[in-house]
């Protein structure tokens, strides 16, 4: 049996229109460090401290893509469409998404405000997951939150059609990541 570490990012909750992405990054935990240490060296490759999909250039977004796709990770991506309200859209998503008993932890991005984390508490809660298991991170203190950063932007380009010349080719090779996708 292998334990994993999952961490939550989203792409575009706020905006009026268009869509809004959820995605759930799993690593096994045996892979994470070999996983955080290869991303921060694509990192530091790049000539960047911290990757953020909103602060990106393409060209870097890009290289980074290419390297990534090679690393060991899976991922769910749940896709909704705006107007959304985040608190009922999260909890209606990751209800369905989070279904495995050998979570180690779980880590989400944390600039979110309160009501973000206790609604992720009441799923674990009601799932019978332990609440210890949950933390909010800042995204540049983990790669794992930078990564599912770096994924939500990528999805949501994907399923808004934006830049769809350039991103279509990453999104069919990180397809074969993909454990599940609702839209």
């Amino acid at each position: 049996m292998f334990f994993m570490l999952i961490f939550i990012d989203e792409s575009g909750i706020h905006r009026p229109v268009g869509k809004s992405t959820f995605v759930l990054v799993y690593v096994e935990i045996e892979n994470y460090n070999k996983l955080s240490s290869a991303f921060i060296e694509i990192e530091k490759e790049l000539g960047i401290k911290y990757f953020h999909w909103a602060e990106t250039v393409w060209a870097i977004k890009e290289k980074l893509i290419q390297k990534i796709l090679d690393l060991d990770f899976n991922l769910k991506i749940a896709v909704i469409e705006n107007p959304v309200n985040p608190s009922l859209e999260m909890e209606r998503v990751l209800t369905h998404m989070i279904v495995e008993r050998n979570i180690v932890k779980i880590l989400i991005d944390g600039k979110k405000p309160k009501w973000y984390e206790k609604k992720i508490k009441k799923i674990l809660r009601d799932k019978m997951i332990t609440i210890k298991k949950l933390k909010t991170v800042k995204d540049e203190s983990e790669a794992g939150i930078r990564l599912a950063d770096l994924l939500a932007g990528l999805a949501r380009w994907h399923f808004e059609n934006i830049k769809k010349d350039k991103i279509e080719k990453y999104y069919q090779r990180l397809k074969s990541k993909i454990l599940v996708v609702i839209e």
